[in-house]
This record gives C-alpha cells, sequence and structure tokens, in this order.
C-alpha cells in the first residue's frame, strides 16, 4: 500500500512541496508571498499548502542548513499534526544583524514525516529506575569538568605563560 502525502494549493502562489533529490529527507515548502524577516527578530511565512498528514505520522517544519549556516536563518514552533488542515505557515526567526527578504517561491524550510506513538498517560506514584537517574542538562556528558570564565583559566593560556 503507498502512502500519501496529499496537499491542496489554498492560492496560485502556493508551490506542492518536493525532495531536493531522491532520498532526501525532506520535502521543500516555499513561500508563497515576499516578506522581509526583520533582523534579530521574526516572520510567519506562508505556504499556502493545506495538507492531510499520514496517519500514525506527524510533520516537523525543519531548518534548511544553508539558510541557517549562510543567513543565520533557524526555524521554530514546527509540527504538522495529522488532524490539521490549515495554510501551513513557516516561523521563521533572524539571528542577523540585517534584514532577511523572502520572494515568493523561495524555498523556506523543510518539512520532514515522522512516525509517532501516542500512548495513554498513566499517573504513577514511583518510576522505574534507571542508571542515568534524575540526571539531565549534560550529566551524560564529561564529568568534573569546570568552567573557563577567562583566559587565565585556561590550562593552554597558563602553559604559553611559563614558556614565555
Amino acid at each position: 500500500m503507498s502512502v500519501l502525502l496529499q496537499v491542496k494549493k489554498l492560492t496560485e502562489h502556493a508551490i506542492i512541496p518536493q525532495r531536493g533529490s531522491k532520498h532526501a529527507a525532506g520535502y521543500d515548502l516555499s513561500s508563497a508571498y515576499d516578506l522581509v524577516v526583520p533582523a534579530r527578530g521574526k516572520a510567519l511565512v506562508k505556504t499556502d499548502c493545506a495538507m492531510a498528514i499520514p496517519e500514525g505520522t506527524y510533520a516537523r517544519i525543519a531548518p534548511r542548513s544553508g539558510l541557517a549556516w549562510k543567513h543565520h536563518i533557524d526555524i521554530g514552533a514546527g509540527v504538522v499534526d495529522y488532524d490539521y488542515r490549515g495554510n501551513v505557515g513557516v516561523v521563521m526567526f533572524n539571528h542577523a544583524d540585517s534584514d532577511f527578504e523572502v520572494k515568493r517561491g523561495d524555498r523556506v524550510a523543510q518539512l520532514i514525516l515522522e512516525r509517532i506513538i501516542t500512548p495513554e498517560v498513566s499517573e504513577v506514584q514511583e518510576l522505574p529506575d534507571t542508571e542515568r537517574g534524575s540526571g539531565g542538562f549534560g550529566s551524560t556528558g564529561i564529568r568534573g569538568a569546570e568552567a573557563i570564565n577567562s583566559a587565565e583559566d585556561c590550562p593552554e593560556a597558563k602553559k604559553q605563560k611559563v614558556a614565555a
């Protein structure tokens, strides 16, 4: 059985999402309008596409690596649920010091379909133990690392001073 991503163009400016190559994970999403994402600001970029996401999946709207690397553009709020049928919008964040122009037809993000499970939620009094436990935010990284607040705290800087 073939799985379909059904797309409805809401205006003549909409561009049906396409993958850039045979093995690309994401479908390129394109802007239906010209707009400016202000420096250090954000904008909602409309695609003028509505979609029927395949059952058992959701669509994640992800950044395009070239926009992130070259123009400091990031994407936020990127989930399209199975039952959403409205205009798919892309929240663009501009982390640069200059405005970023988006032209109609520009590929602004990518849509990645991901399988999802939605288990029932059960409140419990205790959770099963794990080796990690409640450690979070870097708890699985290097143990015993110390913060370096200045060049003088850096071991390499101390070696250079001794050698001089």
